[in-house]
């Protein structure tokens, strides 16, 4: 065969059996025709293995003859250099692209140790933000300006945008640590977070004093037809004063979350083992989706478990009303929540800002920042206080004069702060 050129290669016939042409001048350069009428340049080389291997350089039509001379030279050069083009090639082919990382991620370290809410919402960012973005690069490709341009495209976000960015950081770490990128090759670092808002909603007095009344008529009485603008009158309910009441065990579980401070999970997955009645304690997880430990509760927390019925076939506090195997889900509450905040006016407040309310009260009791972090069991706790023997007492009086204030709040009375009394 000569000299690999268009016009020698525009002469063999379409319909030509497979076979390999090789060049006349560059040794190891050739084209490889197949019946479909494709034409691929390629090149044949040993590596310093003495390994036969051979690197597709494109096809014709893409690459002109000359253009892949070239390229079949500087692969040749490489090789004479102790390269192997075409293993490394292959290497990138199989390399793990960013969607593989991801999933090994949230197996092996995101369900193993962190709270399955946590292991939920992150994979939630991944699915939703991540993968249509980085998913099909590979794990090693990645580069910063990838990430600045994901997270740029997220700023008006900033929350979520700085989250991808933390999973994102904390999933290179793990890449690094398993042998998929050099060390130190994260490619979120110096990737500045956005600022964020701290969000600081608690229930005033007043706002207390209003959702209990709210509680109250919802309970007994029922809470009254709420009309939407903009629904067709057709659609309206005929009996507009009809009422709807809540169940009982949806009532107290939110009563029991705003005496406690405790996170939604851990009420809802309540048992009557965490009850501890005699020591006045309910078992909640030192930290989010930790082992439960017992921690002191109100008396009035405790009333309102104590007033539970017992359903021999459920280890719930609060089980759900149709299937008692199972406790009240998150939705139930939920939904409950959206229709008494609307009917007391704190269309702006969330479930979670229950705790916030708990948190901030213990704060203006007088009550120290070290303090506040253990009632609330939050997890930057010193290392030493896992010897320590914790005192229940500062705690328990914080709880009581935080739940004398929720109540008097929840009843409509006027309260005042009064401070804790420091012991000698």
């Amino acid at each position: 065969m000569p000299k690999l050129t268009k016009r020698e290669i525009d002469a063999i016939p379409a319909d030509s059996p497979r076979k390999l042409l090789w060049d006349s001048e560059l040794k190891g350069f050739g084209l490889v025709v197949l019946p479909s009428g494709v034409r691929t340049f390629v090149v044949d080389y040993r590596n310093k293995s003495g390994r036969k291997r051979r690197l597709t350089l494109g096809r014709y039509g893409v690459l002109a003859p000359e253009q892949a001379r070239r390229a079949a030279q500087i692969a040749l050069a490489r090789v004479a250099a102790g390269d192997d083009p075409a293993a490394e090639k292959q290497a990138e082919r199989a390399a793990p692209s960013l969607a593989e990382l991801m999933a090994r991620y949230l197996d092996d370290h995101a369900r193993a140790h962190n709270a399955p809410a946590t292991a939920t919402a992150i994979e939630k960012m991944i699915k939703r933000h991540i993968e249509p973005a980085l998913g099909s690069l590979t794990v090693a490709s990645v580069t910063r300006q990838d990430v600045l341009k994901l997270h740029k495209a997220m700023e008006s976000t900033p929350r979520t945008a700085n989250y991808v960015l933390a999973i994102l950081s904390k999933a290179f770490n793990l890449a690094e640590l398993w042998g998929l990128r050099p060390e130190g090759s994260n490619p979120c670092r110096r990737v500045r977070r956005y600022e964020e808002t701290a969000r600081e909603r608690f229930l005033s007095a007043a706002e207390l004093g209003r959702l209990g009344k709210v509680l109250a008529e919802a309970e007994t009485v029922g809470l009254p037809w709420r009309l939407r603008e903009g629904v067709k009158e057709k659609h309206r309910p005929k009996e507009v004063h009809l009422r709807m009441k809540m169940l009982p065990v949806t009532c107290a579980a939110l009563r029991v979350l705003l005496f406690t401070g405790a996170r939604l999970s851990e009420i809802l997955e309540l048992r009557w083992e965490h009850v501890d009645f005699a020591r006045g304690t309910i078992a909640l997880p030192e930290r989010k989706g930790g082992v439960r430990r017992f921690h002191p509760a109100s008396a009035a927390a405790l009333a309102i478990v104590a007033e539970q019925p017992r359903d021999e076939g459920s280890p719930f506090v609060f089980p759900a009303p149709k299937d008692p195997q199972k406790h009240l889900s998150t939705s139930v509450l939920e939904n409950a929540w959206q229709k008494l905040r609307a009917h007391a006016g704190l269309d702006d407040v969330r479930l979670h800002d229950l705790r916030h309310t708990v948190g901030t009260y213990a704060s203006q009791t007088g009550m120290n920042a070290f303090g506040v972090r253990d009632l609330l069991r939050h997890r930057n706790v010193a290392i030493t206080s896992r010897y320590a023997n914790r005192d229940f007492d500062p705690i328990r009086e914080a709880f009581e004069a935080i739940g004398e204030r929720i109540a008097d709040g929840l009843a409509g009375k006027k309260g005042e702060v009064v401070p804790l009394k420091r012991k000698s």
